[in-house]
Parts: C-alpha cells; structure tokens; sequence
C-alpha cells in the first residue's frame, strides 16, 4: 500500500531532514474528495485554555474518509504559533498532524502515515476498549538556541514499550520503527516545539489492540499512534517544592500485575486517591507497597528519590514501579556527579528522615519535595526550599536535554 502525506512546506535545511523518512505523496484515493482548510497565519489564534475544540470536529467532518493527503495539495500552514510560551501549562493544545500505523496478521507493522490530529475510528468491540489491552509512552523534544531540535533517549521509550507488549500479548514496533516515527511526527509538528528554555513538545506514542474482540483474547489487530502537544510544567509549582501525601488505602501495583509497564489501566487505578489528594491541597499521592505497606513505591506518575547524608536511594525496580527513563538517567548522572545512588527498599520511615526528596519523569523532570504528610503528620524538607541535590540534579539533566552541556552519555538526538 502506498501511503501519502501530510505536511506543511518546511524551509530548505528541514526539508532534507525528512527526505529520507517520507515516502512518495499520492493523490488517487483524494481526488474527489473535500481536503482540509489551513487557515493563515493572521487567523491562527491557539490559546492554551480556551482553545475551541469545534474546529477538530469541522476538520474530522470535511476530511470524509480521505485522512491522508499529498504535499501538493497542502496549503502551508504559518511558520509561527501565536501561544504563551511563558504560561502555556501542561495541557493538550491540538498541533497539526499525528502518525498512524496497524499490525498485519502476522504481527509485523506498516510504513506509517502522518494525519490531520484528530478523532479516529475505533470499533466499539476492540481489545483497548474492552479489556483495556493499550500501553502508551511519553517523551519529549526541546529546541535549542540554534533552532535545532533534540530528542532524549527515544531508544528506551521504544524498548520500554516492547517489553510492555509481551507482558500484554501485544506485537510491537521495532525499536528503528518507533524512532523513525518520533522523528517525523516531530518534524511534521515542529512549529510547535516551544523556543529554547520556554517549554518542550510532549510526545505520546500510543499501542492498542484495535482489532474486534468479544470473548478474553488479545486483539486481531493493532494500531500504533502518536501525537505530540507543546507543554509547559506538569506541576502548576514548576522547581517550586511540591507536597506530597503518603497513601496507605489505595495501592497503585500488586506483585505480579502489571504495575512494572506503562499500561493505560495503571493511571486510571490511581484517579479517585490523587483527586481525593488534590481536594485537601496535596500536589500528588505518594504510594506504599501493597503487602507490608511500609516501603515506598512511586508517586502517581514518577519515581521518587531520597537524600540522607549525600547518599541516594530510590525504590528499587521489582516488577511493581514503573522503570522510568528519566529515573534511570537520574542515576547514572547522579553517579557521574560523585554521588553514592542505591536502588533498594526504602521504608516510610526512611523517608520521613530524609534531609530531602525529589520526583522523577518525564513529564515533571526533576520535581523537589518541600513536604510528606503520613498518618496526618507533616514533615517539612529543607526550609520548603528547592535541596541542593534537586537543584543539581534538574541543572545536569536539563542542560543535556536542552542542548547546553557536551552530550558525552549520547543521550540526545538531534533532528536537524
């Protein structure tokens, strides 16, 4: 099968970038069909939090079934977007295009194609919808002061996505292939990517069972997405400490489940403590084993690190806490710095005697904690203050991130 694209014309020294990735536009399943309208430049208004999601339906409506388009037909979009780098949040703001692919019988996935972003069919009997087969990742792009653009350790999101797979009887794509479509969904979309030090553009690939099931099994067939959003910081607290409180109710893994993959069912499992959490003014839930409820696991959506005496620990990696990238590089820039890290078990008790505490992820980073609430006792770190392992920790990883520091792990991949 031929796939066609959508792109907008990208200026001369991006446009080689991506000749190597795009196949050959096609126009013979959209010649008589209504293509999308770009509004210009001067009508493009995006505002993070008010933006109208009307024009998504408008764009779903009018592309019929002709989700694919050729370049030549494409009208360019602006070069520009007109948001507030300095609050944008993290929340989604629709960009332009997102990359698309299923699984043949066999298990093997397509070339994929980029689409306008927007709605997409899904039967209503398939595998993600009835028995939540569906894993995700998240990764990021920065711009650097040149215009460039890097990528973080996308070879990881790839192999952490291969081993949720088997752990949910699921194909996946190849590590080549799951890059090669970061890039060009990134490339597509790189009008979104925030200016240097004003944010990133969140990257969430996406793999589900799509195919038609009724009876337990996994799916017939699978669909392997992405879509990116520009986004700011995930805490509305930014460096800012956040405050964290220990739940001994609620169990975000069990031994033996699948506390260890990023499957969709991990999150929604951990709704009803956070916003509970939330409501009494907690930034987040802290989570504690599920059988001697006494030993630390992860926050919501991070790792969590402790500091007592220049020594530090984080809970180690035994099938029930996410092995996050952003913790595993952590570590090794940690170690790099002369710090002493341990991976181990790391009691409540510990915790509550630590000189400082921070998160890890993705979306947040490196995130201090300023206070831990247990049992409806309060322990303050640090005068509330940013540690000064945190603050070290965050400048470290950032400046590779950003571009800033000599890149000597080779972490980062520059997209042009």
């Amino acid at each position: 099968m031929e796939y066609s694209l959508l792109l907008p014309r990208l200026r001369a020294n991006h446009a080689a970038s991506l000749s190597s990735l795009l196949p050959s536009p096609s126009l013979a399943d959209c010649h008589h069909r209504t293509l999308l309208h770009v509004p210009s430049s001067s009508s493009l208004k995006i505002h993070n939090q008010l933006h109208s999601m009307s024009t998504l339906g408008m764009a779903s409506s009018n592309m019929t079934k002709c989700q694919a388009m050729g370049a030549s037909t494409y009208k360019e979009a602006s070069a520009t977007v007109d948001l507030d780098w300095e609050n944008i949040g993290f929340g989604l703001v629709p960009t332009d295009y997102m990359y698309i692919t299923k699984s043949s019988p066999d298990g093997t996935f397509a070339k994929g194609e980029l689409q306008h972003f927007g709605p997409i069919d899904l039967n209503p009997a398939s595998g993600v919808l009835n028995y939540g087969q569906g894993l995700f990742e998240g990764l990021k792009a920065y711009r650097k002061e040149d215009g460039s653009i890097l990528l973080f350790r996308p070879e990881e999101n790839a192999l952490r996505m291969r081993m949720g797979a088997e752990r949910l009887c699921m194909p996946a794509p190849t590590v080549e292939q799951f890059v090669d479509a970061v890039k060009l969904t990134v490339l597509a979309n790189k009008r979104w990517v925030p200016p240097a030090g004003k944010g990133s553009l969140y990257i969430r690939p996406l793999l589900m069972g799509s195919g038609a099931v009724l009876g337990l099994a996994p799916a017939p067939e699978y669909t392997f997405l992405i879509f990116v959003s520009p986004v700011g910081n995930y805490f509305k607290e930014g460096l800012a400490p956040i405050n964290l409180i220990v739940e001994n109710e609620f169990h975000r893994a069990t031994p033996g489940g699948t506390g260890g993959i990023k499957t969709i069912g991990n999150y929604a499992s951990v709704l009803k403590a956070q916003n509970i959490a939330k409501g009494k003014g907690f930034s987040d839930v802290l989570y504690l084993d599920s059988v001697y409820k006494k030993y630390l696991e992860e926050v919501s959506s991070c790792n969590v690190f402790i500091v007592k005496d220049k020594i530090i620990s984080t809970p180690v990696i035994k099938g029930t806490i996410l092995p996050g990238i952003t913790r595993k590089s952590i570590i090794d820039v940690a170690r790099g710095q002369g710090y002493q890290v341990e991976e181990r078990l790391v009691s409540v008790e510990e915790l509550l005697d630590a000189d400082e505490i921070f998160c890890t992820g993705t979306a947040v980073v490196v995130s201090p904690v300023g206070s831990v609430t247990y049992l409806g006792s309060r322990v303050d770190y640090g005068n509330r203050g940013v540690g000064a392992v945190s603050e070290q920790l965050y400048s470290a990883l950032t400046s590779l991130q950003l571009g800033l520091s000599e890149d000597k792990m080779g972490w980062t991949v520059q997209l042009n």
